[in-house]
């Protein structure tokens, strides 16, 4: 299948463009320096996979929950899960205020300048307008998307098929991108992949190497990279075939 006929990419940002799994590690430091046993601290796979389930229970317990106070909330449970000494208050909000410090991929810029030339690029993310703004100003280096759609805008989170639905008809109205011309472009099978499909979108699976959060049993997509970079190659070569 050629990726040249379609229009517009959605992406998701937070662990396709953005290395949220390390942001994270980064962000419960402080915690994890205070660990009454820290030879014995729990792995990166084990916090990563203690997030996802809390983050998981939290967003669907509060849908509309802006992401920062999600992060917020779940702070003091995961230290609790991990072992870890109770956090205070500021340290929590501290650790739901941390999302616009977590560091892009290395290609993610680059790849998204390239691909910009060939469609449009829109942001379709489960965090709040805030953050993201803080994400774009920041390891983002200020890119230029032509759409930013965010769970606070929408109400609900990924995986809600209503983020995409929601997407599919504000894509339609402004630019005149029909469902079938969009490419959902995303690491997280979880969040992204499968909901895709419901829908009718097809999708870019971006496997980032050893990636944990949003992985599943099955794996549905269209197409497979490792990396953006490899797609806006993919992307080039094809264009340099026609």
């Amino acid at each position: 299948m050629s990726l040249s006929p379609y229009k517009l990419l959605t992406f998701d940002v937070y662990g396709t463009l953005v290395d949220w799994e390390s942001g994270i590690i980064a962000a419960l430091a402080p915690s994890l320096s205070k660990s009454p046993s820290p030879t014995n601290n729990p792995t990166r796979s084990q916090i990563l996979h203690a997030y996802h389930d809390l983050e998981r229970a939290q967003q669907t317990k509060t849908p509309s929950m802006l992401y920062c106070d999600v992060l917020a909330t779940i702070h003091a449970p995961l230290c609790e899960k991990l072992n870890l000494p109770p956090p205070s208050a500021s340290e929590s909000r501290a650790f739901g205020e941390s999302i616009g410090n977590w560091p892009a991929f290395p290609d993610t810029v680059g790849a998204l300048q390239r691909l910009k030339k060939k469609y449009r690029l829109v942001v379709l993310s489960n965090v709040d307008r805030e953050s993201f703004a803080k994400t774009n100003a920041g390891s983002l280096e200020g890119f230029e998307f032509d759409a930013v759609i965010t769970a606070q805008d929408v109400g609900s989170y990924k995986p809600d098929l209503a983020n995409f639905e929601f997407m599919l008809g504000a894509v339609k109205e402004r630019f005149g991108v029909e469902r079938g011309e969009v490419l959902q472009t995303a690491q997280s099978q979880f969040h992204d992949h499968h909901p895709a499909q419901k829908v009718g979108i097809r999708s870019v699976w971006i496997e980032r190497p050893g990636a944990i959060m949003g992985n599943l049993e099955e794996n549905v997509f269209d197409w497979r990279f490792e990396t953006l970079g490899g797609m806006a190659d993919a992307v080039e070569a094809e264009g340099e075939a026609e």
